[in-house]
């Protein structure tokens, strides 16, 4: 029996010019997280990754705390996160707030599950993007080709919407499911899969077990 650990990334800059980016804090939660797995003694057989800087980044500072950096890594387009204001513009047309005060914070993931709806139920695609069957469909594709080559334990690592898909869709929940899980995954939080060449089951979800002494209390972030 293998296990897949998928990762969020670590916090990246909310509400500034480049989003994809990891804060200070997210490369101290990456390495962190490296550090628990090494001294949990787990060695991974493979790590996979999305394309996006924050997600590589993330990956990168993990492999230094878990000491090896030089672990073969599989790069793929499926692990990418969605785009928030073009699936925003699914079913808002007007202003996006920023979301670097709380006000503006509340008002744009407010706008963000209405986009989410929307685009999840087929009515809309968003500009440049995927429709959501097909958003799905690539990243179980990544999952299928995760438990025809490998048996051991597998490092993923990606975003909230992919994640919280794959998620929803092995555990056979709606949109409005989807959604919460997507909207509650802390950064740099670990969710488990077992797996073999024909099943996968949820075993954990969204845990900061390498978070947990006091002295990480302020580290606990969502974005």
């Amino acid at each position: 029996m293998g296990k897949i650990y998928l990762i969020r990334h670590g916090q990246a800059c909310l509400g500034a010019a480049n989003y994809d980016q990891l804060s200070p804090l997210g490369v101290k939660q990456s390495y962190r997280l490296g550090e628990y797995f090494k001294s949990c003694g787990i060695e991974f057989d493979a790590a996979y990754s999305g394309e996006l800087a924050r997600q590589q980044d993330t990956l990168k500072h993990l492999l230094d705390g878990v000491k090896a950096p030089k672990m073969r890594c599989h790069i793929t387009s499926s692990l990418n996160e969605f785009n928030s204001h073009a699936v925003i513009r699914c079913a808002h047309q007007g202003p996006i707030p920023n979301p670097s005060s709380p006000e503006g914070y509340k008002d744009f993931f407010r706008l963000l599950r209405l986009g989410l709806l929307v685009w999840m139920s087929g009515q809309s695609c968003p500009e440049g993007g995927l429709p959501f069957a097909t958003f799905q469909e690539n990243i179980v594709q990544t999952l299928k080709a995760v438990q025809h080559n490998h048996s051991g334990s597998v490092l993923i690592v990606s975003s909230g919407g992919p994640i919280s898909t794959l998620l929803a869709y092995l555990l056979g929940m709606n949109d409005h499911g989807r959604i919460e899980l997507n909207l509650r995954l802390r950064n740099s939080s670990v969710s488990e899969l077992n797996f073999n060449s024909s099943a996968v089951s949820v075993i954990s979800f969204n845990t900061l077990c390498h978070l947990a002494q006091p002295e990480y209390s302020d580290w606990l972030t969502y974005a």
